[in-house]
């Protein structure tokens, strides 16, 4: 059976009072009625002022009006003890209602003035003192925000019988505290059962991410009281209707209220109340549709079954919410190869800028041009439709060319950063098969087994009369839009990176997806700030150089210094900005000290989670209406981008983790671990379907069949993303994290397992753990990795610190390496991340040196490097050490901007990025400071 919903006329009554309805006998005589009422008045004074309402309904007793109409009687205000009411319906049939303040009259008080009314001589009994009243104030909950109508959602209770109250109280419970744990709100959300007048208060616990399948029984056995103090935000009142209904309360005392009946025949009904600011209809319907399968369950002992068999939705509320998180393309848009949109760009603004570094710029006619001319070079090598090409350049328009060059020649550029370590480098070309590598050097030997060429020997060996042109790129823009455009490796979980094939119509899309939304056009100036690379590199390059904007590629050194940075963007007037979160929060602070207008129109985030609280600074200097902010999920395997969420000052107030809905064309759905969909509000992993699933990767069939799945729900393809969210009803998604051990840090994907790996082939380590560690809640520049390693024998820790930064890109390698006597382990033989660093912590200190001789002068010097030293742990949230290594102690070129904000504050001269590289422990730092003042004052 559905659950219904009907939505309660609004209650201005008190969220204390609750009422009792009796269906009369029939005939029942209403002045008799009042009569009886009148006498038991004058018996007990405190009745004095009884009456009794006689309101006729137009229909039958079992009618839905009638219920309406009963439902807003209960929600009229109260005034006196109580307020009686008859209803007469249409069919003769009449129900006697009584509502009373909880305080003012209990549950038996109640059945005791129906009784009165109907001639039984009883007393009614009113409570000694006013008692607690169930709701948000007693609970510490607040007031509703009152900005959402009262919702009413019958709970699909089908097949449970109980014995009594008790029972179903029991049941209750444990159904209560597995539908917060399916919806992983036990941890914050405890709840409250009412039996009658006595209370009860309850928290359960979220089923373990490593549980397959965590059953009924462990769920119930796992529900405990709550401490003192707890705010519930469920509340849950058990009665037996007996002849009469009861009803617990007139409006909703908590934010999610249910009430759970036992009828005359043992079975359960039960009713959801709450408001759709705090769910919205159908979110209702289904958290109902949850509870109800649950206290099936429970009330029929199946305690075996788990719980997401026994919560599963039926197969249309399914189709539902998968037809929610789907966006459709836009009409009339069409496949194509990036070539083939480039080219209609080259045709249209053959003269405008197309891209700039520091010493050249290039029209979209000359980029052509030069594009072509690397891909006849490259033919002339060999290079052919189907390839693979490694291009390892650094950051210059050449960098631009040759991918574009690679792509008209029909082949795929696989993109690859000269600062990862040869190794790396070595096995990155080796599994991408390439034909050839460009490179910066001819002489270079980083890929001693592959044929190299630079792009100057391409541009050299192909005459302009000779290259392709934009007007007729020998085939390539009609190449296959299916083809495969490039191949960008990601961090694996085997100790080895793992390479994702996208075809060019996935890019095409994207652009498609996102030019009308966001104004791309030929008026922009993007920045192309990071690494090639990095997937968001995609985005930067081919979003500007599709939509015919100007490309600014930013130097490696200009992209560590976030006040250069901010220079370039004033100097060239950027309008369009990637950023992780973490580069953004030190361009934010560079941008507060500047205080120079910027052109920047909008940012895009993407890389990692966005924790909106840090852009309060930029919204005050940057007003919403001038300067969008949107925040992107995404993935490499889906292209780039999937969501896309405007962030407004409302945003930042109530922390909001939307990433927004699906793109056009793109569709999110979350899953549960087989796969089925859960309800909204209700976290699982992050299916990804539509234009932006990527092929395939490359040599590992097994995983591509195991995260590039055929959805049984839709019939379509979708990728199985490892990310843990959450879809509203609105089709916007929640993202929250990772579901396994990968990892964001400043925009890198990392997986823990691949660092992991490389420090146990260390023969010289037996056991390893990583972590990431945030020495500031909520800072993402304050992250770092943290690495854990037992030794065999003497192994020296800087030695297997040199070992990893042979095989791992730096930004991959462990701020720290510490070596410990073994690793802690939870309950379950898992390593327990927390304690590790309280392993740390509680070792003893190493044994004093002794003591500076007092030379009885004081060169200042001293007094310097106490003020670095507190600077030093201010910014890195630990106490340092005079010869500690600013970057081996978990520093980055992010938090020396910091660092360098708060010697200056400190009242220390200023210093740049690169003498903090020079110079990058506090006693060099505070030797610097000394003479620089010595030569001031000299």
């Amino acid at each position: 059976m559905a659950p219904t919903t009907s939505r309660a006329a609004r209650s201005t009554a008190d969220k204390g009072s609750h009422a009792l309805i009796r269906r009369l006998s029939a005939g029942a005589d209403i002045d008799s009625l009042r009569s009886r009422l009148g006498t038991a008045s004058e018996r007990q004074p405190e009745l004095a002022g009884l009456r009794l309402w006689d309101e006729p309904v137009a229909a039958g007793a079992d009618d839905p009006a009638a219920e309406e109409r009963r439902i807003r009687e209960i929600g009229r205000s109260v005034a006196g003890v109580a307020r009686l009411t008859v209803l007469t319906y249409a069919d003769g049939a009449a129900d006697l209602l009584i509502v009373a303040h909880r305080d003012r009259l209990g549950r038996s008080g109640l059945g005791a003035l129906a009784d009165l009314a109907e001639g039984t001589d009883v007393t009614v009994t009113f409570p000694a003192e006013p008692g607690p009243r169930p709701g948000p104030a007693a609970w510490g909950l607040g007031e509703p925000t009152g900005r959402g109508e009262p919702l009413r959602v019958a709970v699909p209770v089908t097949r449970a019988r109980v014995g009594d109250a008790k029972q179903a109280s029991a049941v209750a419970r444990d159904a209560v505290a597995a539908t917060l744990a399916h919806y992983r709100l036990a941890d914050s959300a405890a709840f409250t059962v009412f039996v009658d007048d006595s209370v009860s208060c309850h928290t359960t616990r979220n089923p373990d991410d490593d549980e397959d399948a965590p059953s009924l029984g462990a769920l119930a056995l796992a529900v405990g009281t709550a401490e003192a103090g707890t705010d519930p935000a469920v509340g849950v009142f058990v009665v037996e209707t007996g002849q009469d209904r009861y009803i617990p309360f007139s409006a909703a005392p908590f934010p999610v209220t249910v009430t759970v009946q036992v009828t005359p025949e043992r079975g359960l009904a039960a009713v959801l109340t709450t408001e759709d600011s705090v769910m919205a209809p159908v979110g209702a319907e289904q958290f109902a549709h949850v509870l109800g399968a649950l206290l099936d369950a429970y009330a029929l002992g199946t305690t075996d079954a788990a719980l997401d068999e026994v919560a599963r939705l039926p197969e249309a509320t399914a189709a539902e919410i998968i037809e929610r998180g789907r966006t459709a393309g836009r009409t009339g848009f069409r496949p194509t190869t990036i070539p083939a949109a480039f080219t209609d760009i080259v045709r249209a603004q053959p003269d405008a800028p197309a891209v700039s570094d520091h010493a050249t710029t290039l029209t979209y006619g000359e980029l052509a041009e030069r594009g072509g001319r690397i891909a006849a070079g490259l033919r002339e090598r060999g290079v052919g439709p189907g390839d693979h090409v490694a291009v390892c350049l650094g950051r210059d328009v050449d960098t631009v060319a040759t991918m574009l060059g690679v792509m008209m020649a029909g082949a795929a550029y696989v993109p690859v950063d000269p600062a990862y370590p040869a190794e790396r480098l070595a096995y990155t070309v080796a599994d991408a098969a390439v034909k050839t590598v460009v490179t910066a050097a001819a002489d270079d030997e980083t890929f001693p087994d592959h044929p190299k060429v630079t792009t100057a020997e391409l541009l050299a060996s192909s005459p302009a009369d000779r290259a392709d042109r934009a007007d007729g790129v020998d085939g390539a823009a009609g190449s296959d839009p299916a083809g495969i455009a490039y191949v960008i490796y990601t961090s694996g979980s085997t100790g080895r990176p793992k390479g994702v094939a996208v075809p060019h119509a996935n890019v095409a899309a994207l652009v498609d997806a996102t030019r009308g939304d966001m104004s791309l056009g030929s008026s922009d100036v993007w920045s192309f700030f990071h690494s090639s690379a990095f997937d968001f590199s995609v985005w930067e390059i081919w979003g500007c150089l599709l939509t015919g904007g100007h490309l600014v590629v930013v130097g490696a050194d200009t992209a560590r210094s976030p006040e250069d940075f901010h220079d370039l963007l004033t100097a060239r007037g950027v309008t369009v900005l990637s950023q992780t979160p973490a580069a953004f929060a030190a361009l934010q602070e560079a941008d507060a000290r500047k205080g120079t207008a910027l052109a920047v129109r909008l940012v895009v985030f993407g890389g990692e989670p966005l924790d909106v609280r840090m852009l309060q600074g930029w919204f005050r200097r940057h007003p919403a209406t001038r300067c969008r902010l949107v925040n992107m999920f995404g993935i490499t395997e889906t292209t780039v981008h999937v969501t896309a969420q405007t962030v407004t000052p409302g945003d930042v107030a109530a922390v909001s983790r939307s990433v927004g809905r699906a793109l056009p064309g793109w569709s999110v759905s979350v899953r549960d671990r087989r796969g089925a969909v859960l309800p909204y509000g209700v976290p699982g992993e992050i299916w990804v379907g539509g234009a932006g699933v990527a092929d395939r990767y490359l040599n590992q069939p097994e995983l591509t069949a195991a995260r590039f799945v055929d959805d049984p729900v839709t019939g379509t393809r979708q990728y199985r993303s490892g990310d843990l969210g959450r879809l509203a009803p609105d089709g916007r998604l929640d993202h929250l994290g990772r579901i396994d051990s990968q990892v964001k840090l400043r925009g890198f994907r990392i997986e823990l397992d691949e660092i992991r790996s490389v420090l146990l082939a260390d023969p010289g380590v037996t056991a390893a753990a990583v972590t990431v560690h945030q020495a500031v809640a909520g800072d993402s520049a304050t992250a770092r990795l943290e690495a854990y390693v037992v030794v065999n024998g003497d192994r020296d820790v800087d030695d297997i610190r040199r070992r990893m930064a042979s095989y791992l890109p730096a930004y991959m390698v462990p701020s720290t390496v510490t070596p410990i006597a073994a690793l802690p382990l939870t309950i379950n033989g898992k390593v327990d991340s927390a304690r590790l660093r309280e392993l740390v912590r509680s070792a003893p200190e190493p044994a004093a040196g002794p003591a500076p001789a007092d030379t009885g002068t004081d060169t200042g010097t001293d007094t310097i490097l106490s003020q670095v030293l507190s600077a030093w742990s201010e910014v890195l949230g630990e106490t340092a050490e005079p010869d500690d290594d600013f970057f081996e102690s978990g520093g980055n070129s992010l938090l020396a901007v910091r660092l360098s904000g708060s010697l200056r504050r400190a009242g220390l001269p200023a210093i740049s990025l690169r003498e903090l590289y020079i110079h990058a422990t506090p006693t060099e730092l505070a030797e610097l400071f000394a003479r620089r003042t010595q030569d001031a004052s000299a």
